[in-house]
C-alpha cells in the first residue's frame, strides 16, 4: 500500500473564528482524511474552548466533498454503541459515506471523569479494555444489521433500529487504536485499519532510534494477532498519529526532516501518518507554510 497522508484537527476554535476554515484548507491541500478527537475536554485544551466530535465532523462534511473525515479516536469513556451508531450512520449519510471512525479503550483525565457520580473511581486499564472488548463487536452489529438484540455485561440493545444503515457498505471503517494484546486482537478482527501512537514511555526520554523500534514490535504483534484471527494483515491500514513519539514536533519542522521521517516509517509498514494542524502556543506549534510544503509536497519527496 502507498502513503498517505492525514491531519487532525483539534476542535478548539469556533466554527466562524477559524474553524470552518481549516477543513475547506484541508482538502485543498489533499489530506486524504482530516480527524478530530473524540474527547468532552482534552489536556491543556481543558480550561479552554472545545466543541463536540460530532457536530463539528458534521459540518466539515458540508464544506467539502473529497476529503474523508473521522475520529481519533471515540472510546467507551463517554459514548454507548447505541446512540453512537445512531449518530454515526446520520453522519456517513451526511458525508456521502466519507467517515471512518477511530476508536479505543480510552485514557485517564477528564473523560474518564466527567461522568462519575460521587465516591465512583474511574475504570481501571482493565476495565477500559473490557468495555472496548464488548463496545467494538456491538457496535459492528448495530451498523451493518437492521435491529440489533443483545444483551452484554456493560452495554445492550434491545431491538435498536439502524434502518437505513451506512452509505458504506457493510458499514463505515474502523480504525482500531491499541499496542495490548486484547487491543491488537480487536483490530485484527473488526479494524479496517491500525492506529497507534507509538510506545508512551518513550515520549519523554527515549529516542527515534527505539521509537521505531518499539513500532516495529507492535506491528509484530499485530501481524501475529491477524494470524489468530485468519487474516492477511497486508489488507489492515496501518496509521501512526504523529506528535507522540520521540520526534515530536521535529518531522514538521522542515521539508526534509518529514521526508526522513515519513520514509522511516514507511519502512515499517505504516500505510498513513497523521499530523497535527498547527496551534500556536502548544505542543502542537508548527510554521504554517512548512506545514502546508509537507502537505503538498512531502509525500512527493519519497520517491
Amino acid at each position: 500500500m502507498s502513503l498517505r497522508l492525514s491531519t487532525v484537527i483539534l476542535p478548539y476554535r469556533r466554527w466562524n473564528e477559524g474553524g470552518r476554515s481549516a477543513w475547506v484548507r484541508a482538502e485543498q491541500l489533499g489530506f486524504h482524511t482530516a480527524y478530530t478527537y473524540d474527547h468532552l475536554s482534552w489536556r491543556s485544551f481543558r480550561d479552554g474552548p472545545w466543541f463536540g466530535a460530532v457536530p463539528t465532523l458534521t459540518a466539515a462534511a458540508g464544506v467539502t466533498e473529497r476529503l474523508r473525515l473521522g475520529t481519533l479516536v471515540t472510546s467507551p469513556n463517554f459514548r454507548h454503541p447505541v446512540t453512537l451508531a445512531k449518530e454515526l450512520i446520520s453522519l456517513d449519510d451526511i458525508s456521502g459515506g466519507r467517515i471512518t471512525l477511530g476508536i479505543g479503550a480510552g485514557g485517564t483525565g477528564f473523560d474518564a471523569t466527567a461522568l462519575l457520580n460521587s465516591g465512583e473511581e474511574p475504570w481501571s486499564a482493565r476495565e477500559r479494555a473490557d468495555r472496548l472488548a464488548e463496545f467494538v463487536p456491538l457496535l459492528d452489529r448495530l451498523l451493518t444489521e437492521d435491529a440489533v438484540t443483545q444483551e452484554g455485561r456493560f452495554y445492550s440493545a434491545h431491538e435498536a433500529r439502524n434502518i437505513p444503515g451506512c452509505v458504506q457498505r457493510p458499514r463505515l471503517p474502523f480504525a482500531v487504536a491499541a499496542t495490548g494484546p486484547r487491543g491488537l486482537r480487536l483490530a485484527a478482527r473488526h479494524g479496517q485499519a491500525w492506529v497507534t501512537t507509538g510506545d508512551p514511555k518513550l515520549y519523554e526520554s527515549g529516542t527515534p532510534e527505539q521509537s521505531v523500534a518499539a513500532l516495529r514490535g507492535q506491528i509484530a504483534k499485530l501481524s501475529d494477532a491477524c494470524a489468530d484471527a485468519g487474516r492477511d494483515m497486508a489488507g489492515l491500514e496501518k496509521i501512526l498519529l504523529t506528535g507522540f513519539t520521540p520526534d515530536r514536533a521535529r518531522p514538521l519542522q522542515s521539508l526534509d526532516a518529514f521526508v526522513d521521517f515519513a520514509g522511516r516509517h514507511q519502512e515499517l509498514g505504516f500505510t498513513e501518518l497523521v499530523i497535527h494542524w498547527p496551534i500556536p502556543d502548544s505542543d502542537f506549534a508548527a510554521d504554517e507554510k512548512v506545514f502546508e510544503q509537507i502537505a503538498m509536497e512531502g509525500l512527493a519527496q519519497l520517491g
